[in-house]
C-alpha cells in the first residue's frame, strides 16, 4: 500500500481534514442548491440563480466550516451549464482553501470506475475535489482506482456505510453479526493502516439518524481511523447531543454535516454566519 503522505510530499487529505476539524471545528456545511431553497433566497432556478447561491455559501461559510459538500445531483439537473458552475464553485473554494467533499456517490467496476476516479480526484480535473462520496454496492474493492487515486494525489474518499433512509437497511443490516455495514466498516479500517498515526483518508458515510444501529450492528468506528461523515444534522432531525450518543468513543472524528438548518438562513451572509457558529457551538459543547 502506498506511504500515509502522498506522491511528491503531500499531506493526506486525512491530515488536512484532523487540522481543519481542531482548528475551526467538526462542521460540514451542504452546498445543496434545492429548487425550494433557491427560490426562498429570491433567486431563479436556473444557472444564474445556482451560481449565486453556491458562491454565497462558501463565502458565507468557508472560513468557519471544516469542509463543504456540493449536492452533485443539483448541479447535474442543469445540464453541462450546472457541472460548470460546480467546476467554478470547486475552484473557488479551492483559492479560498476550503476543504471540498464532492458528494457524487459514485460506484461502478473496473474501467468505468477508474474513468470516475479520474474525473473527481486526478490532478488537473476540472472537477477536482479534496474529496468525493463513492458507494461500494458493487463490492467494497470496486472501489480501488479512487482508493489507490486518493492516496497517490493527498486526496480522500467518503464511502456510503450506514445511511438513515429507511431502505438503506435492506442491504446495509443484512448478515446480522456480519453484516454487509460492518464488513465496509472493516475494510475502511484495514484501508487506513496505510495512514499510520493521523487520521486516514478513507472517511465513511453513517447517518446522523441511524440510532441504536452501531450498537445493534457491532460496528467499531473508532477503530476506522477516519473521519465519519454525519448528514442530517438540524432540518432532518439530529442535534450535536444525538451525535454524541449515537457516535460514542469515535464522536471526535465525526463531521457534523448540516444544510437546509443553516442554508435556509440565508440570503444574507451574516445569517448565514450565525446559523454556522450556533451549529458549531452545538457541536463542540456536545
Amino acid at each position: 500500500m502506498p506511504e500515509a503522505v502522498a506522491a511528491a510530499g503531500r499531506e493526506s487529505f486525512g491530515s488536512r481534514l484532523g487540522r481543519a476539524m481542531a482548528d475551526r471545528g467538526p462542521l460540514c456545511v451542504g452546498i445543496d442548491p434545492h429548487p425550494a431553497l433557491l427560490q426562498g433566497w429570491g433567486l431563479n432556478d436556473d444557472v444564474a440563480g445556482l451560481e449565486r447561491f453556491s458562491l454565497t455559501v462558501l463565502e458565507a461559510v468557508g472560513s468557519l466550516a471544516a469542509a463543504v459538500k456540493p449536492q452533485v445531483a443539483l448541479y447535474e439537473r442543469h445540464g453541462s451549464a450546472g457541472m460548470a458552475v460546480l467546476e467554478r464553485t470547486l475552484a473557488a473554494a479551492a483559492e479560498a482553501s476550503v476543504l471540498t467533499i464532492a458528494d457524487a456517490k459514485r460506484g461502478d467496476i473496473g474501467s468505468t470506475m477508474a474513468a470516475y476516479a479520474d474525473a473527481w480526484l486526478r490532478d488537473g480535473s476540472a472537477l477536482a475535489a479534496d474529496s468525493v462520496t463513492l458507494s461500494p454496492y458493487l463490492g467494497f474493492e470496486s472501489l480501488r482506482p479512487a482508493l489507490d487515486l486518493a492516496a497517490e494525489t493527498g486526496r480522500g474518499v467518503f464511502v456510503l456505510a450506514l445511511t438513515s433512509n429507511p431502505e438503506g437497511a435492506s442491504v446495509q443490516h443484512v448478515g446480522g453479526a456480519d453484516s454487509v455495514a460492518r464488513r465496509i466498516v472493516q475494510a475502511a479500517a484495514a484501508e487506513n493502516r496505510r495512514y499510520a498515526g493521523e487520521l486516514g483518508s478513507t472517511g465513511l458515510v453513517v447517518g446522523a439518524t441511524v440510532g441504536s444501529a452501531l450498537t445493534d450492528l457491532d460496528l467499531d468506528l473508532a477503530a476506522v481511523r477516519g473521519p465519519i461523515l454525519a448528514p442530517g444534522l438540524g432540518a432532518q432531525g439530529a442535534t450535536a447531543a444525538d451525535l454524541r450518543r449515537t457516535f460514542g468513543s469515535a464522536y471526535g472524528q465525526v463531521l457534523g454535516t448540516s444544510s437546509r438548518d443553516i442554508l435556509g438562513a440565508g440570503p444574507r451572509i451574516q445569517d448565514l454566519q450565525d446559523a454556522a457558529r450556533r451549529t458549531l457551538e452545538e457541536l463542540r459543547s456536545a
